[in-house]
């Protein structure tokens, strides 16, 4: 009769995560006496090793669904990273275009530039800064092509390491058991590869959106001037060993209106890239994140 109300005490215990070894000692003692106190000790401690074992099971159950959890966020995160890069490859699909129209119309502005330079510093008809610019425009010519070179190499670049990653991230199947090294170099991958490429693609294509701008700006105001005096292609005429066509006079209108399209197209698929590099720069750097909570739950008893 004791053993079955022990018996029933226990199970009671084990149901409701209530009633902790010492109480049922206690309760035994008060039942059954002194005489019964051996045998409730050992069922108590016989308890407390079940409890234990089985608050073991509880957390590291806990502790598995938590880090799942962790790394399935942690993909949804890579992957939804991998479709704002796919986004930003759209925007630079024209630069290379760009990049090769602006080199041939550099190299045909020469002569203009040229003839410019010798009339604009006696004429003093070119606002400042343009004056200096008109003198110094071949080295800036020089400057641009380089400038240019320098944003397709790193374009490309981009290009490939931003594939590389998209292959990365779409290389790991959410419904198949998680890799914890496909996760970690992916991730490695994003922070130390991808945005480094595609800091350095956005800082020169800033540099030609730039000199761009200062192109279109320094042609705007050699039209003008131009047109206000014969001196200018005068000038022009001697450089090119002949009489002026009534259609070169047109050249530098037409090269504005041009370099005008061209580069509010390129601004405009730029200024695309510039807000996807803000969001793809978020995105990689809070995967941290989910490190680090991993790390916490990995160090939980």
């Amino acid at each position: 009769m004791i053993q079955k109300r022990l018996f029933t005490i226990i199970i009671a215990a084990l149901l409701t995560a209530a009633v902790f070894p010492s109480d049922i000692i206690q309760a035994e003692e008060r039942i059954s006496g002194p005489a019964a106190s051996d045998m409730g000790q050992a069922i108590g401690l016989q308890f407390e090793n079940e409890y234990l074992k089985l608050k073991t099971m509880q957390l590291e159950a806990v502790k598995a669904v938590a880090y799942e959890f962790l790394r399935q966020k942690k993909l949804q995160k890579l992957k939804e990273t991998a479709a704002t890069v796919k986004a930003q490859r759209q925007a630079t699909q024209d630069f290379e275009g760009f990049f090769k129209w602006l080199s041939t119309n550099l190299a045909g502005y020469n002569r203009y530039i040229q003839a410019s330079s010798y009339v604009a510093a006696a004429a003093k008809m070119l606002p400042v800064p343009y004056a200096g610019q008109a003198s110094n425009f071949t080295k800036f010519v020089g400057q641009f092509t380089v400038a240019l070179n320098n944003a397709s190499l790193s374009t490309t670049q981009y290009l490939n390491s931003s594939q590389k990653f998209i292959t990365m991230v779409e290389a790991i199947n959410p419904a198949m058991p998680l890799s914890d090294k496909a996760l970690s170099d992916a991730h490695l991958f994003a922070d130390q590869k991808l945005l480094k490429d595609m800091n350095d693609a956005q800082k020169n294509l800033s540099t030609i959106s730039d000199l761009s701008s200062g192109a279109l700006s320094f042609l705007t105001a050699l039209s003008q001037f131009a047109s206000e005096t014969t001196n200018y292609w005068n000038r022009v005429k001697g450089l090119v060993k002949k009489d002026i066509d009534p259609k070169e006079k047109s050249y530098l209108s037409e090269s504005i209106y041009n370099l005008k399209s061209q580069a509010e197209r390129f601004n405009g698929r730029f200024t695309i890239f510039e807000e996807l590099a803000q969001k793809e720069t978020a995105g990689v750097k809070s995967l941290v994140v989910y490190d680090e909570l991993a790390a916490e739950i990995g160090t939980m008893k």
